[in-house]
């Protein structure tokens, strides 16, 4: 049976499956294996925030600023202006929907005062909960070489919120936001998908590859799955459900499985964190640095669901009884549901939420318009696409397909597309035509042009002159 319970990775892959309430392990591969975070570190933001909201530190209506620095953070983000105000609430739905690394940031400033004072409470706070292989530099998850974890300290953290937090746990399983009229659906695909999910958090840069941490719990069962370094953000989400799947399916054959201990018995390995960035962004793929990337799929995805790691020597037994295997479960469309409507400024409610979230829409709104408009309104626009970093993205690129179209347009065309860009072409070629001693004659043709431009005022003059 020990033989039998080898783990077998065919990549570089951390997976973990325990009981949320008992913390026993039901499946571990390389469990204790040093690995980057990425944006499962707000996890542990969410969790010091809302401690100190039940703490009484702060509450959940707090107005925080939007500094610079928290603007200047990399995607994914919300792209709020400096000087923006939003609440606790707020910051942290745009946090753990749509990994908004902005809002991390916010939340940190005004919670710990910088991000280093923030970090620091939650190495404390890691300490305190026995998370021995886990040290932050950032909110966020970011790439920084001292943001480390495992898939151990991860399940640990997830097992805290739940004991710790119940009233506010619903923070982490939000099916998605509405930001005036833009919809954001939690990167986590298990949310409104796999049977009881409801729960945790996604991350994803380059070094670690695309993490989970996802539960769901059936029939009064929790579990908790920890997926890092997965190839895709499709096959994380399998990988994850294939964890529960197996950990509900394997409930009553318990006693013929060697017992693996409880998540917090679990030995460290101590190496150094696997660095995933040829195998994840290298020359063969083309990436964006960030959890955004949900949809990115692997061709065998659907087809190694079955036995890849770990304790599956049950698997071959049980895969008859499951109503749907993961890969079909996960592509099917996510369970109809209301957005939560996040907004900027004080709490609001009736109409004045009503007018808040048309205020927020307003503010997107220029943005849009300049995917199809001229290039000076996504240029003047720049705070609105800013805002909305994809959209003025493709508003770029529309503005350059534009550009490319035009030397094929009339002159007529030409002149309305640019007007300011038609009269600069005369400006330039004047000069460039205008030679030292041509200066006369430069004089001349404005004076010639006059003429031309008023035939009608001369010659009736001309008419005039032979009648008299």
């Amino acid at each position: 049976m020990l033989a039998i319970a080898t783990p077998q990775i065919a990549q570089a892959e951390a997976l973990l499956v325990v009981e949320a309430d008992s913390g026993k392990v039901l499946q571990a591969d390389n469990a204790t294996m040093p690995w980057y975070p990425a944006s499962l570190s707000k996890l542990m933001t969410a969790y010091v925030t809302l401690k100190a909201v039940k703490d009484g530190r702060v509450s959940l209506d707090t107005l925080l600023t939007v500094s610079p620095t928290a603007s200047s953070q990399s995607p994914s983000k919300m792209g709020l202006r400096p000087g923006t105000q939003v609440t606790v609430d707020n910051a942290l739905k745009m946090m753990l929907v749509k990994s908004a690394n902005d809002m991390a940031v916010v939340l940190a400033e005004g919670i710990g005062g910088s991000i280093d004072g923030f970090a620091g409470e939650m190495n404390q706070t890691a300490q305190k909960l026995g998370m021995t292989q886990t040290s932050y530099v950032n909110p966020n998850g970011l790439p920084a070489d001292g943001q480390i974890t495992s898939a151990r300290d991860m399940a640990i953290l997830a097992r805290a919120i739940i004991r710790d937090l119940p009233e506010y746990e619903y923070f982490v399983h939000i099916p998605s936001i509405r930001f005036g009229r833009r919809v954001t659906q939690n990167f986590n695909k298990l949310i409104g998908r796999y049977p009881g999910a409801d729960g945790f958090k996604t991350g994803f840069i380059c070094a670690s590859g695309y993490n989970l941490v996802a539960s769901a719990t059936r029939d009064g069962r929790r579990l908790i799955a920890v997926v890092l370094g997965a190839s895709s953000g499709r096959m994380r989400a399998i990988r994850a459900a294939q964890l529960l799947d197996r950990g509900f399916a394997n409930n009553g054959l318990a006693w013929l499985r060697p017992s693996l201990g409880t998540v917090n018995n679990l030995v460290p390995i101590d190496t150094t964190p696997p660095n995933l960035r040829e195998e994840m962004c290298g020359a063969k793929h083309k990436r964006p640095a960030s959890d955004e990337d949900g949809e990115d799929t692997v061709a065998s995805a659907g087809a190694s669901t079955n036995g890849d790691s770990g304790v599956s020597f049950f698997a071959s037994g049980l895969q008859a009884a499951m109503p749907t295997k993961p890969a079909d479960l996960l592509a099917q469309p996510a369970a109809a549901s209301e957005p939560v409507v996040v907004y900027t400024g004080p709490t609001k409610t009736g109409a004045a939420l009503i007018a808040a979230v048309e205020a927020d829409t307003e503010k997107l709104q220029p943005a849009k318009r300049a995917k199809g408009k001229h290039t000076r309104v996504a240029g003047k626009k720049s705070d609105a696409a800013d805002d909305a970093k994809g959209d003025a993205k493709n508003a770029s690129k529309s503005d350059s397909s534009k550009s490319d179209n035009k030397p094929a347009a009339k002159p007529v065309r030409h002149a309305n597309a640019k007007p300011d860009a038609a009269a600069a072409k005369p400006a330039a070629d004047k000069p460039a035509a205008a030679k030292p001693a041509g200066k006369p004659a430069a004089a001349a043709k404005p004076a010639a042009k006059p003429k031309a431009e008023k035939p009608k005022a001369e010659k009736p003059k001309a008419d005039a002159k032979p009648a008299g």
